[in-house]
């Protein structure tokens, strides 16, 4: 175990180089070149013996990836924004092709108009493409999570792609101290990957070709089979990572001071932190608030937020995007776990910080806080700039 000053962005080049990636393919774009510009260098100088495949869009970084990962080797890539988006098509083929890469994803806002900031948009409107999905907090639980990811993926009960995302500029080009694992430890946590049900030379077989209405559907079953199995794996996959280094990132939806919380606000990325400063104010001042960080958006944690939702009366929901349906994702897929839990909390919404807008401790003071006063379930675009009102409110 080594320590390093290090970014959000060398946090993934080091757990690649790690990893001990065969193929990397990738296309710069703001926040996240100096990702793959620091894989290079391994690569330059040996450190990381992988074959390294300049393209000329992320939509053919993406493909060479596939191909890669259907011959069985160990496949990353990384992009942002309007890159994701342009991979679009093959995200849905790399999930139905059950291939086992992992990505990185520097949240920044979609255009137009443009921007360089953060907002999970991008992601976020990628999440029905069977991809996995992380939201660290931290620059060290973006370099745990993408060991993890890697393991995860290449399972023999999972077989499927993720994402490890970051929050642009907040995460992507803030450094703060990373503890690196030694080899040897990643070595022994994520051994060589299983070449079985690769494509071999000289074997019969069939990838992506087409089929009939009477299979398709199964196939589709069988992610959606596979994206459920995540759930379970993950959780043995994120011990063995404990048993390794001694670090645990609480799972799919991390909790804390929840215990006798009168109202619970639900975060993503490094908002989390924020919120958690902000929530032990609040507590110093005898108000009984607590905090659940949503880490896993896919497969998502559905029993884990019935369980919540059994235990308090309020739950308000930072959403840093939104998706032009009844509320914002992160959201509605909350209110659709809760509806099985034993009571019906409150539930609000909270459309904020998109486009890398500030969330400072008096904004989520400020959210709980009229999370605590709410008489009913809604949406709210907090800190909306306008002259006559902070806050936009729907249903008014």
């Amino acid at each position: 175990m080594s320590e390093a000053v290090i970014s959000g962005n060398y946090a993934q080049s080091y757990a690649a180089k790690l990893a001990r990636v065969h193929v990397v393919s990738a296309y710069p774009i703001t926040p996240q070149t100096s990702i793959v510009e620091k894989i290079a260098d391994f690569v330059a100088s040996g450190e990381l013996p992988a074959q390294y495949v300049k393209v000329e869009s992320e939509h053919s970084a993406l493909q060479v990836c596939i191909s890669a990962a259907a011959l069985g080797a160990r496949t990353y890539t990384a992009t942002s924004s309007q890159g994701l988006l342009l991979m679009h098509e093959l995200l849905h083929w790399a999930a139905g092709a059950r291939a086992p890469i992992v990505m990185g994803v520097v949240n920044r806002a979609v255009a137009p108009p443009w921007s360089l900031m953060t907002d999970h948009t991008d992601s976020i409107s990628q999440r029905d493409t069977g991809w996995i999905q992380f939201y660290p907090e931290s620059n060290q639980e973006v370099l745990d999570t993408t060991l993890i990811a890697f393991r995860l993926a290449e399972h023999p009960d999972v077989r499927l792609p993720v994402m490890v995302t970051e929050d642009a500029f907040f995460l992507s080009h803030t450094v703060e101290r990373v503890d690196i694992p030694s080899p040897a430890c990643v070595d022994a946590f994520l051994p060589s990957r299983s070449r079985e049900g690769a494509v071999r030379l000289g074997a019969r077989g069939r990838l992506g070709s087409f089929t009939g209405p009477d299979l398709y559907m199964e196939f589709r079953y069988t992610v959606a089979r596979a994206m459920d199995r995540a759930r379970g794996v993950l959780e043995d996959v994120e011990a063995a990572y404990e048993r390794a280094t001694g670090r645990h990132h609480g799972g799919a939806l991390p909790t804390y001071r929840v215990d006798d919380a009168d109202a619970v606000l639900v975060t993503m990325g490094t908002a989390t932190s924020t919120a958690r400063a902000a929530i032990d104010a609040m507590r110093a001042r005898g108000k009984k608030v607590g905090l659940a960080k949503l880490r896993v958006f896919r497969p998502f944690p559905a029993r884990e937020v019935a369980e919540l939702a059994s235990r308090v009366d309020r739950i308000g929901v930072l959403d840093r995007s939104f998706t032009f349906g009844a509320a914002g994702a992160a959201f509605t897929e909350i209110a659709a776990a809760a509806h099985d839990a034993a009571s019906k909390p409150i539930l609000r919404d909270y459309i904020a910080g998109l486009g890398g807008r500030d969330l400072a401790p008096s904004d989520l003071d400020g959210i709980v806080s009229r999370l605590l006063k709410a008489d009913a379930s809604g949406i709210e675009w907090y800190g909306l700039k306008r002259r006559r009102a902070e806050v936009s409110s729907w249903p008014a």
